[in-house]
Order: structure tokens, then C-alpha cells, then sequence
């Protein structure tokens, strides 16, 4: 009986390693959102104060395909996937809004100055609020929404131009976009 009560522990302990071993090498993009093919979240977002663009709402998603990406200034993957954010407005030409996560306003606005900003609104999600409603475990994160309103896809973790070529892309000529 005293082996058993030893040994449960490093057997469990053993369990979890595996576990861990097997699932680190997941690529963190393929976790499917539970909204994909459901609605966009019931939301009001202000506008990021002193921002040149407006904030946005629920019903300003609809009407036409619409890029939507969860960014902060001290996020370093945004730093590295804003370029790429400002490449798809000039090559495919389709909406994008921002969600500015939990972000100082002053902060958000430097971020912004300084990369350019590749956004047609971009709306303060100061409380992380409106980011957890859409299901953001941490940014960046890109969702396209139809012109309907309904989640398509969701990027997790800063776009690559892999992820635009073979997802993102056919993903928004799936739209018609």
C-alpha cells in the first residue's frame, strides 16, 4: 500500500509530462473559435481618443467584408504583424477595424503614429470587455467578419504572410471579397 501511495503521484506527475510533450508543438493559430458561423457579439466600442477614426459597434460590421484585429501598443507581435496589416489594405482593400486592448489612449495613438494606421476604425477596449465577448485569448488576434455580421475566421497570434496567402486570403475570396 505505501508503494502505491508513492508511486500515484509520480504516475500522475508522468501523465501531465506527456500531455504537455504531445500538445507543445500545436501551432496556436488552429484553435477554433466557438463563434465561427455564429454573429459578432453585441458591442459598442468609443473611439480611441484624439484618433482621426472612428470607434465602432456591432452594426457598423455589417454591410461589407470587414477585417477585424485585436491589437495593443505594447504588444511586440503587433509590432511585428502591422506591416502586413497595412500591405492587406493596399492589396486586398478590404475593411479593417481595431480593436485597441486594454490600451492607454496616448499609448494607442503613438503605436499608431509611428507604424501607420492601416484601420478604419478603431474602437478602445479599455476593460477588455468587448475582446473577451469575442473569445481573445491574447493579442494579436484577427477575426473576418461577413457582410452579414457572422465570424468567418480567426487568426490567433500575429498574421504571417503564410497565414494571409493560404488562409486568410481564400477566406475572403470565400466572401466574394
Amino acid at each position: 500500500m505505501r508503494v502505491l501511495f508513492f508511486a500515484l503521484p509520480l504516475v500522475l506527475l508522468a501523465g501531465l509530462v506527456a500531455i504537455f510533450a504531445l500538445t507543445i508543438d500545436r501551432d496556436a493559430s488552429l484553435v477554433r473559435s466557438v463563434l465561427i458561423d455564429k454573429p459578432a457579439p453585441q458591442f459598442v466600442l468609443p473611439a480611441v481618443e484624439g484618433l482621426a477614426v472612428p470607434g465602432f459597434d456591432t452594426a457598423t460590421l455589417k454591410g461589407a467584408p470587414t477585417l477585424v484585429n485585436v491589437f495593443a501598443s505594447w504588444c511586440i507581435p503587433c509590432r511585428d504583424e502591422h506591416p502586413l496589416l497595412e500591405a492587406i489594405k493596399d492589396d486586398i482593400g478590404i475593411r479593417i477595424f481595431g480593436i485597441n486592448h486594454s490600451d492607454a489612449p496616448d499609448n494607442a495613438r503613438a503605436f499608431l503614429a509611428e507604424l501607420g494606421n492601416p484601420y478604419d476604425a478603431v474602437g478602445a477596449d479599455r476593460d477588455r470587455r468587448v475582446s473577451i465577448d469575442w473569445g481573445v485569448y491574447g493579442v494579436p488576434e484577427t477575426f473576418l467578419v461577413d457582410a452579414n455580421g457572422t465570424i468567418v475566421y480567426k487568426h490567433v497570434g500575429p498574421l504571417t504572410q503564410k497565414a494571409i496567402d493560404t488562409e486568410l486570403k481564400p477566406a475572403i475570396a470565400k466572401l466574394g471579397g
